[in-house]
């Protein structure tokens, strides 16, 4: 990321926000990113004049915690199982303590990328079609149900973490193998060939689209966090039109989760020109390689003034 002009918060507002906890770390196997996205997340915030400070939570009671140590409020900056899921959202709200991001409901619901599917088919969203496979005796069905290729992909997992194209029966069975050691409930897709887009969401609003390109079978998670020679498209090369479109979906797939706050909505366009909703990040990354503060350093928006305009959203929320 780019320098930035150094951008503060006043007294008035940093008393507002109060103490200020960032959970990063957790347990998932999304572990080594959130803590890169914390570590990142509580220097800008300290940067601005926030009285933050890290918290991971690997191995730790967070009621405990956030009782014994008295936060205002909390940004997480968890990815996965724990974090992202719901799980530290409920404990927050029990302990009614504010944080950042969507509520328990939106949290659980974009985790689980199979019920997140049967949330946008029954809104009449556009999405690959699917199915849910739960035994690796299903591979021929689910084949002569869905076209080929497939993607294969646990259902509750994130940062694509195994995820696998396959074309035939053997290999759908030996990517569900491989997909359960994830997660035993396993989603299968109808793999969608073409340009790759991203829309974060800030508030109520849409930041820039992006469009991806990489050499790799899909944008993994080396493409995503460690490879250098992944290509981010801005702008994405879609008239403005099609950017009006993307922005449009996915703000409606965003709100019929009830997602709140700040995340990211993944999309596919197919080699016809149709654009299919994939998945909605409800806690994107916020590392050099992530793609929300991409996107608001393209409207001028850097990481600190990023941190904060998640943070102040918080604010908006009940305690």
């Amino acid at each position: 990321m780019k320098p930035e002009a150094d951008y503060r918060v006043d007294a008035t507002e940093a008393r507002a926000f109060g103490r200020v906890a960032v959970l990063m770390g957790g347990d998932s196997a999304e572990r080594s990113i959130s803590l890169k996205s914390g570590t990142a997340v509580v220097n800008a915030l300290q940067q601005a004049g926030v009285d933050a400070e890290a918290v991971d939570v690997q191995g730790k009671d967070l009621l405990r915690v956030a009782a014994e140590n008295r936060y205002d409020r909390c940004f997480i900056a968890l990815h996965g199982r724990g974090g992202e899921d719901g799980t530290a959202q409920a404990i927050l709200d029990q302990a009614g303590i504010p944080y950042t991001g969507s509520g328990v409901l939106a949290s659980a619901l974009a985790m689980d990328k199979l019920r997140t599917k049967y949330v946008f088919a029954g809104a009449g969203l556009p999405t690959p079609a699917f199915r849910m496979m739960t035994d690796a005796s299903q591979a021929e069905a689910i084949l002569a149900s869905l076209r080929s290729p497939l993607g294969v992909k646990p259902a509750r997992e994130g940062s694509s973490i195994g995820i696998y194209k396959v074309t035939d029966a053997a290999e759908l069975r030996d990517a569900y193998q491989k997909a359960c050691e994830h997660d035993p409930l396993v989603l299968v897709e109808e793999w969608v060939s073409g340009g790759e887009y991203t829309v974060s969401i800030l508030g109520d609003d849409t930041l820039p689209v992006i469009g991806l390109s990489t050499e790799h079978t899909f944008y993994d998670f080396e493409a995503k966090y460690l490879s250098d020679d992944t290509n981010y498209l801005l702008p994405s090369g879609l008239s403005s039109a099609e950017e009006d479109y993307l922005k449009e979906l996915s703000l409606e797939a965003f709100r019929v989760l009830d997602a709140r706050h700040w995340g990211r909505v993944d999309i596919m366009q197919d080699a016809d020109g149709g654009f299919w909703l994939l998945e909605v990040n409800t806690i994107p990354g916020m590392t050099d390689h992530s793609l929300v503060p991409m996107a608001a350093e393209a409207v001028g928006i850097g990481f600190q003034e990023l941190a904060v305009r998640i943070l102040r959203e918080s604010l908006e929320v009940p305690s």
